[in-house]
């Protein structure tokens, strides 16, 4: 039982190493669904005066602030 409590923890240790390394590598525009399926949401703001322009962000889960296509 023990040598499964240590190759569990040993397993969560370098999944948590690997993290940064995906992170770096993330895209720099996400596609809605991307957000949505990593635990985000859009949220959509108005550019300048509202007439015709606005910014969609991924906010939150793993592609928080990334702008979404």
């Amino acid at each position: 039982m023990r040598t499964l409590s240590y190759a569990l923890l040993t397993a969560l240790a370098a999944s948590a190493l690997a993290v940064p390394a995906t992170a770096a590598a993330r895209p720099a525009d996400v596609t809605a669904s991307q957000c949505v399926a990593g635990g985000g949401m859009i949220v959509i703001s108005a550019v300048g005066d509202g007439s015709s322009s606005y910014s969609k962000r991924c906010v939150g889960g793993v592609h928080d602030g990334e702008t979404v296509l």
